[in-house]
C-alpha cells in the first residue's frame, strides 16, 4: 500500500514505537523524497511501484514534493528536503513507522536552508538524540558474487582531518555498533569482521605510518579480549586485500578507517545494488547508494535499482529486529 503525506489518514494520539508487548503488523516506511530538483521523486516512485508489487502489506508513505517549483534555488530545495526527514524521523519515534527510506539530498542545500549537517547520517543522529550512529555500505548481491557490507569508521571528512579521527576509541565503539547490527539486523549469530588499516600495507611494521601499531594494537587488543564483544575481530589488514577476502568469505564486514577507501571498493563491485544503512538509530533507515544526479533529472531514464534494494532491506531490517526480541514471560 503506498500513501502520500496529504492522504495517509490521522492517526489519535500518539503511539510508541512497537515492542515485544505487541503483535506483529504490516510494516510501514515512510520514504523522503530528497532534493525535489533531483532525481529522487522519480526513483522512489519506481521502486514504490515495484515494491508494491512484492511486498502488498508494506505500508509506505512518502514524504516531500514530487517535483521541482519553477526556478527553485537551494534553501528551497533544501528546506523541502529536510522538512521531509524532520517528519520522518517525527513519524518513527512515535511508532508510526517503523522505519524510513531517503532519497537523495544536496548537502549545500541542506545548509542553505540552515540545516547544518554534513549529511544525512549526522542529522539523523541529532534528530533522534542517540549518542553514535555508524554508516553502513550493504550489498547483498556483488558483481563478484557474495555479499559486500563495508562501515565507514569515519564519514565526511577532509582527507587531512582523517588521522586525528581515526582513534582506539572510536575503532571500538563502531566495531561493537557493527557487530551488534550484523547480529541483530541480518541475522548473523558469530559475525566475524576485519579492520582495514589506515596507510599502505598496514604501515609494513611502522615504515609508512605508526597509526597500526599506536591506533589498531589497542583497540584490537580491547575487542579480541572483552568477553561481551559480540563477535571476533581481525586486523588491521591492508586496504588492497581486506575487501576481497571479505567476498571470499571470510569476513561478514570490514570497518574501513575513512569514507573514500571504503566506498570506493564498494561501489566497484555493487554500484545499482548497494544500499546506505545508518547503524544505532532506534528504527530501520536505508537509502540508495547514490546522489541527487541532476543532469538526468526530468528525463525518467533513472535506475531506480538501489531505492528498491534501500525499501526491500528496511523491511528485511525491521522484520529481523522484530524476530530477534525476547520472548515475554
Amino acid at each position: 500500500m503506498v500513501r502520500t503525506a496529504s492522504d495517509r489518514p490521522e492517526r489519535e494520539g500518539s503511539r510508541r514505537p512497537q515492542g515485544p508487548e505487541e503483535p506483529r503488523g504490516p510494516v510501514r516506511l515512510a520514504v523522503t523524497l530528497g532534493d525535489p530538483r533531483g532525481i529522487g521523486p522519480e526513483v522512489a516512485a519506481k521502486a514504490a511501484e515495484r515494491f508494491r508489487i512484492e511486498e502488498p502489506s508494506v505500508e509506505l508513505t512518502l514524504l516531500g514534493a514530487t517535483r521541482a517549483a519553477p526556478d527553485e534555488d537551494d534553501r528551497s530545495a533544501g528546506t523541502v528536503a529536510a522538512e521531509a526527514i524532520e517528519r520522518a524521523v517525527a513519524l518513527a519515534l512515535d511508532g508510526s513507522v517503523h522505519g524510513i527510506v531517503t532519497a537523495p539530498i544536496m548537502k549545500p542545500a541542506l545548509h542553505a536552508a540552515g540545516r547544518h549537517f554534513p549529511g544525512h547520517t549526522e542529522m539523523l543522529q541529532e534528530l533522534s538524540g542517540v549518542p553514535e550512529t555508524g554508516m553502513l555500505m550493504v550489498a547483498e548481491r556483488t558483481i563478484a558474487g557474495p555479499p559486500l557490507r563495508v562501515l565507514l569508521a569515519t564519514t565526511h571528512l577532509p582527507l587531512r582531518d582523517v588521522p586525528s579521527h581515526v582513534t582506539s576509541e572510536r575503532l571500538v565503539s563502531q566495531s561493537r555498533l557493527l557487530l551488534s547490527a550484523l547480529r541483530r539486523d541480518f541475522g548473523i549469530a558469530s559475525p566475524r569482521i576485519a579492520l582495514c588499516a589506515l596507510n599502505p600495507h598496514a604501515s609494513d611494521g611502522g615504515l609508512f605510518g605508526d597509526e597500526e601499531a599506536r591506533v589498531y594494537g589497542p583497540a584490537l587488543r580491547t575487542l579480541q579480549t572483552d568477553p561481551t564483544t559480540p563477535g571476533t575481530v581481525d586486523g588491521p589488514i591492508p586496504a588492497d586485500t581486506v575487501f576481497r577476502r571479505c567476498l571470499n568469505g571470510e569476513f561478514d564486514a570490514v570497518v574501513a578507517p575513512y569514507h573514500d577507501v571504503g566506498m570506493a571498493a564498494f561501489k566497484t563491485v555493487s554500484f545499482g545494488a548497494g544500499v546506505n544503512v545508518t547503524l544505532g538509530l532506534p528504527f530501520a533507515r536505508t537509502s540508495p547508494d547514490h546522489g541527487t544526479a541532476f543532469d538526468l533529472a526530468g528525463k525518467g531514464v533513472a535506475d531506480a535499482s538501489s531505492m528498491l534494494e534501500a525499501l526491500r532491506l528496511a523491511a528485511r531490517i525491521h522484520r529481523s529486529r522484530f524476530d530477534s526480541l525476547p520472548a515475554r514471560a
